[in-house]
């Protein structure tokens, strides 16, 4: 398909924010990237065109109904002004995962990535050039069919907008504060919490609300059934380094498969760092710290890329972790992922797509 691009004019567009306070999500860019879909033309007319509001019928399904996915990726400036994507193909082809168990229509994934490619061209003045800071990437599928009664609509509207960003945690990359909840639930198999569904997020607040209420990061979700397995952060997968082992939940169908989360599992394996992709409870982990084998533990996602966590909180205890340090894997980590990310060093499994 033919991508149509209409660019805002220069008295249109907006002034860009300062650098260093950008934080994350509050600011978005001039352009978006759009393509509608029916089930008699199928995806149809993508353009990138000026940021604005969408209009949507009240009865517009994904308002009733929830059929609604979205994906998270960055373009980052590198050496000489050089525009780098970092796995976009990942993402793609997990919405169209997403887009399957929500029974959505699934996307063609060389226009979504074209399209995608030309918006970053259009606004590449708003890519930050600020050490650690990066333009978020948000592609996001809604249903927009007008009818009322629960079944598949038969109109999408596909969207890509983004926004500059610094860190996602206030922390930056220092170790943040985990509360461990067992009284909410995230997901259990056979639902929807291996998909990136909009639901997913909405379910979770109200832990991460109390969480933050109480001084703690972010959420450390349990399985739902017995309330002990680890499963992952309210924003990103898990690990723990036990003794010389990596361990990390499994995809068993209730936690997001993450892209970054795959990236750290092929870099370890490049090291030569031994993983366990296994079940793995809370008590098993507080045991493991109290006789000294828990050597760190640290969470994964696109936003944060490798976040240390400092601290547990579970029923009333709190548990330090690696003296509250940043430990040596995430650091390694978080050093070795940006460095590629921006272009600073060889990319010997081709995620990096130059724009």
């Amino acid at each position: 398909m033919q991508i149509k691009t209409e660019t805002a004019p220069a008295t249109a567009r907006k002034p860009k924010p300062d650098q260093q306070a950008l934080g994350f999500g509050r600011f978005f860019t001039d352009h978006m990237f759009v393509m509608p879909y029916d089930a008699e033309q199928g995806w149809h007319d993508p353009e990138v065109r000026p940021y604005g509001p969408f209009q949507l019928d009240p009865a517009a399904m994904v308002l009733h109904y929830g059929q609604a996915i979205f994906e998270g990726l960055k373009a980052y400036r590198g050496e000489g002004d050089q525009l780098y994507l970092f796995r976009p193909q990942a993402n793609f082809s997990r919405m169209n995962r997403s887009a399957t168990r929500m029974c959505s229509s699934t996307l063609p994934e060389e226009v979504a990535l074209d399209g995608l490619r030309q918006l970053v061209r259009a606004d590449a003045a708003w890519v930050p050039a600020a050490e650690g800071a990066s333009l978020y990437i948000r592609p996001t599928m809604i249903a927009t069919e007008a009818g009322l009664g629960v079944r598949p609509a038969r109109q999408y509207l596909f969207f890509i907008i983004l926004c500059p960003v610094g860190a996602y945690y206030p922390e930056g990359f220092n170790p943040v504060k985990i509360y461990v909840t067992d009284q909410y639930v995230r997901a259990v198999a056979g639902g929807v919490g291996e998909a990136k569904t909009a639901g997913n997020y909405a379910a979770s607040i109200m832990a991460a609300v109390e969480a933050q209420q109480r001084g703690f990061t972010q959420v450390l979700w349990l399985d739902a059934k017995e309330r002990r397995y680890i499963e992952e952060v309210g924003t990103m997968n898990i690990f723990f380094m036990i003794n010389d082992r990596l361990v990390t939940p499994p995809l068993a169908g209730s936690i997001l498969p993450g892209i970054t989360r795959d990236s750290v599992l092929r870099l370890v394996a490049d090291w030569g760092i031994a993983v366990e992709e296994r079940p793995i409870t809370i008590d098993e982990v507080l045991a493991a710290n109290e006789t000294g084998a828990l050597r760190e533990v640290f969470g994964t996602g696109t936003a944060a890329v490798i976040s240390p966590v400092g601290s547990l909180h579970y029923q009333g205890r709190d548990c330090l972790i690696n003296g509250g340090k940043t430990g040596e894997l995430a650091q390694r980590l978080f050093n070795e992922l940006t460095a590629i990310q921006y272009g600073r060093r060889p990319d010997p499994h081709g995620w990096v797509v130059p724009i």
